[in-house]
């Protein structure tokens, strides 16, 4: 059963390998190349799937709490310096078998549902082979047993979301969507590069994760490094995973085709930065001191915790329904990293794997309204509405979606949810448990809303909604299904996924893991189900109190034109920022292209025509040409001699002859 754990490269090989076939040979086959891409996904798919079967099988050391099943990895040289020694490798372990799990199946169902939601794109080939890179990227990180690997997969999802986000590139909306998630994410990555040279040299040349976590929580790395190099990394989370103050890229990103919506949403690029976090957790648990005996506030958790909540009340005034929902996904990343920083390790990442599922069916969901109820629009005021009668099957798959991301017992998010608020509480972290019950009365709110719109009252279309055919909806039911029964492998007293994600990291830190709390979890839903009946109340009533509260209430409107602005954070970023810097750079770039690049090539212009000058006259006409023109005058007078030589007079040739021969012989007595 080891064998496939002992050749986990063969999942990020055979979706880099069918990039290039794609690229390559996709347009000369019948299914223009999707075939080949669902082909690859497949396979890595029952790859991973026994590869988790193997890992549950493995056998474990200690018992209860502390047992664990021993990582693999595997290391090779990549290349030496003299004394440096660079090394790439594969880590496996609990954490790496769950990311490939939802990243194969999530991916998988991806390229299904594509086939007919992209069916007759001009770029159709180029979309599947983007889409094999953006899976190859993910599986490169999870897969990585160092920071210096995992920075490939990392970058190779930045550059395919800036590829798949700007699809319909000939759109200028689309074009600038892509650049900004690009540029947003780049700006976290400076974070990426300076934690983890930080790390090598505060761990002693190395880059392997598992030596950084051990050196981390056994006290051979100066604090104060850990803390920076932590920090680093916080920056290169808040950008890949849309946080706080760095978010704004990602509801923008919804410009690209809802497929590639979904796989960014739930298997890959934004949830890498929470995997970064739970890889190196030994560095952020040490550098930010969490954990049950600090009882403190650390930026990570705070970062998280104001992510939640400003994501949930943007996502109450948008009208796109892809937008909701990319709103829904920032708040619920910020869940898992204010886990994270609660010490709620296993909870986040148990999030990150309920949340996967639902989120992703919720995103396709949007996609099959679109494309079979709204012609093509995502707007929820102006052309949904009772979408229910003609599309029962994304309708039903949407409200489960929706309960299990709102936390309704007993769906996946309920579990997932519940493990968060109890092991922060638990922790010591009760502000922050307080904070995510909040978020879940806000997430039921909006969400009822955008059900609401979507699917209830009167059509207000102008297309003839249906439902989506069964490549579409397909994806959706098993979506459906998984978002039920996800949340059971750490519900109903079970503790499968803990048990079996648990890591050595995780043991050496102490983190804690607590049971089941009925009255926590049931108060939280309690709390949930009074927002989502709330609003379902608005929407049903016209005469509801709140309604027209902006017109009557200045404070009111104030709130809501900040919402609708988005904080002002993009006209602070686009407007002030760059639009202060950009007029003095480039002021100071056409100085320098005048005064400088200018002056430089016309002092060489001018300099190489005196040259030319001297070279014309001084050497070309006098030496060059006077040799020339020297040669051929001689040459000229040599032949007027020596015609006079050749007069047709036989007796004069004797002549020459005869006085040739005799002063030949004058020579030779004379000389010999």
């Amino acid at each position: 059963m080891d064998w496939v754990i002992n050749h986990i490269w063969l999942v990020p090989g055979i979706t880099f390998f069918s990039f290039w076939l794609i690229l390559f040979f996709g347009k000369r086959l019948p299914g223009k190349g999707a075939g080949l891409g669902i082909a690859a996904l497949g396979a890595t798919w029952v790859l991973s799937v026994w590869a988790a079967i193997a890992w549950i099988t493995r056998k474990t050391t200690g018992t209860g709490h502390d047992a664990i099943r021993g990582y693999t990895e595997h290391t090779y040289t990549w290349f030496n310096n003299g004394q440096l020694k660079i090394a790439f490798g594969f880590h496996v372990d609990g954490l790496t078998v769950m990311m490939l799990i939802v990243v194969s199946t999530i991916s998988l169902l991806v390229h299904v549902y594509s086939i007919e939601y992209m069916h007759g794109d001009q770029r159709y080939t180029y979309f599947y082979a983007a889409l094999s890179l953006f899976t190859c990227g993910m599986y490169v990180l999870v897969t990585a047993s160092s920071t210096l690997q995992g920075l490939f997969g990392w970058e190779m999802m930045g550059l395919c979301s800036f590829m798949l986000i700007g699809h319909w590139w000939e759109d200028k909306a689309n074009s600038d969507a892509a650049l900004k998630a690009f540029f947003t994410t780049r700006t976290g990555d400076v974070g990426l590069l300076v934690g983890i040279s930080i790390l090598y040299f505060a761990a002693h040349e190395t880059f392997n994760w598992q030596s950084l976590n051990t050196q981390a929580l056994t006290g051979r790395i100066d604090h104060t490094l850990l803390f920076w190099g932590a920090f680093a990394l916080m920056i290169a989370v808040i950008g890949k995973s849309a946080q706080f103050p760095l978010h704004t890229w990602l509801p923008d990103a919804m410009a690209g085709p809802t497929p590639v919506s979904a796989l960014i949403h739930a298997a890959t690029m934004v949830v890498a930065g929470v995997y970064l976090v739970a890889r190196t957790y030994g560095v952020f648990w040490e550098g930010f001191s969490i954990g049950p005996g600090h009882h403190g506030v650390n930026i990570l958790a705070v970062i998280g915790a104001i992510t939640i909540i400003i994501a949930a009340l943007l996502a109450f005034v948008q009208d796109d329904i892809k937008k909701v929902l990319a709103y829904s996904t920032v708040s619920q990343l910020g869940y898992m990293v204010m886990a994270l920083g609660c010490g709620a390790w296993v909870g986040a990442i148990f999030h990150l794997f309920t949340h996967a599922f639902f989120k992703a069916c919720l995103f396709l969901g949007a996609g099959s309204v679109s494309h079979s109820g709204s012609h093509h629009s995502f707007d929820m005021k102006k052309d949904m509405g009772g979408l229910r009668k003609y599309m029962p099957t994304t309708f039903w798959t949407f409200i489960i979606a929706s309960a299990a991301l709102a936390g309704v017992f007993p769906l996946a998010g309920f579990w997932s949810k519940d493990e968060i608020l109890l092991s922060s509480g638990r922790n010591g972290y009760w502000a922050f448990t307080a904070v995510g019950i909040v978020g879940a009365m806000l997430t039921a709110a909006y969400m009822t809303r955008c059900i609401y719109l979507t699917f209830f009252g009167e059509y207000r279309g102008h297309g003839h909604p249906h439902e989506s055919p069964k490549l579409i909806t397909v994806p959706l039911v098993v979506l459906a299904v998984l978002s039920v029964s996800a949340g059971w492998l750490g519900g109903f007293g079970l503790h499968y996924f803990a048990d079996w994600t648990r890591n050595e990291t995780f043991l050496a830190a102490h983190v804690k893991d607590y049971p089941f709390s009925l009255p926590l979890a049931a108060g939280a839903l309690g709390l949930a189900l009074v927002a989502a009946a709330f609003v379902g109340y608005f929407y049903v009533r016209e005469e509801f109190y709140f309604k027209g509260a902006t017109s009557r209430s200045s404070l009111a409107k104030a709130g809501h034109e900040m919402l609708l602005n988005k904080y002002y954070l993009d006209h602070l970023y686009t407007d002030i920022i760059v639009g202060g810097l950009k007029g003095p750079v480039a002021q100071a770039a056409y100085w320098f292209n005048q005064n400088v690049i200018d002056a430089v090539v016309n002092g060489v212009a001018r300099y190489s025509v005196r040259i030319a000058k001297v070279v014309y006259s001084g050497i070309d006409q006098v030496f060059v040409d006077g040799a020339v023109n020297g040669l051929g005058a001689s040459a000229e007078e040599g032949g007027v001699a020596l015609r006079t030589l050749q007069n047709g007079r036989v007796q004069f040739y004797a002549g020459m002859l005869f006085a040739a021969a005799a002063l030949i012989g004058l020579g030779l007595v004379l000389f010999v």
